[in-house]
């Protein structure tokens, strides 16, 4: 693994678990509490030239649904919030930091790729005030959701990966169907 990749991973998928590990025993002890986990819509759905931040926010949305039935019984609450684009520091270039194509057959589509997130810089649609006053919200509930899409671009990718999922599951039902033991 580069050491870019683990980077990434550490900070996006470890970070939110060795910190949440860090506040359960408190929430296990007041038998309450609510741990929201910022994911991704990467975390849904992957794309192009985002596998290591994808995978780090698929490790983030398994282990926080994992970890949502094994909290319960304490009192504790999970919420996966998945956002879409939000107007934020992130595409700016102080923050967001594009590897050296090192590989000549992915440096077009990795050019393209820079220049369509740079040009999104500042045009993101997601007001993060907004966000915070629905998260708010959320978190009075009795019974936040377990994800939260946090967007209208975030709402198009759930339904987007869950057509997608079904006409997957559809495609060959048959053949998936037919994997049993004969004597089960």
């Amino acid at each position: 693994m580069t050491t870019r990749t683990s980077s990434q991973i550490e900070t996006t998928m470890f970070g939110p678990m060795n910190v949440t590990r860090a506040a359960l025993p408190v929430l296990r002890a007041q038998r309450s509490g609510l741990v929201v986990t910022i994911s991704s819509t990467a975390g849904i759905a992957g794309g192009e030239f985002l596998t290591a931040y994808a995978a780090s926010k698929f490790g983030v949305e398994g282990w926080a649904e994992s970890l949502a039935p094994e909290v319960a019984p304490f009192g504790i609450r999970t919420m996966i919030v998945e956002p879409g684009f939000f107007r934020t520091e992130l595409l700016t270039p102080e923050s967001t930091q594009y590897a050296e194509s090192t590989i000549e057959d992915y440096a077009g589509r990795t050019g393209q790729t820079v220049a369509a997130w740079q040009s999104m810089n500042g045009l993101q649609g997601g007001d993060p005030a907004k966000l915070a006053d629905a998260l708010i919200q959320l978190a009075e509930l009795d019974e936040p959701p377990l994800r939260f899409a946090a967007g209208a671009d975030a709402v198009g990718t759930f339904e987007t990966r869950s057509a997608e999922l079904q006409v997957q599951a559809d495609a060959h039902r048959e053949l998936s169907s037919n994997l049993a033991h004969s004597d089960a």
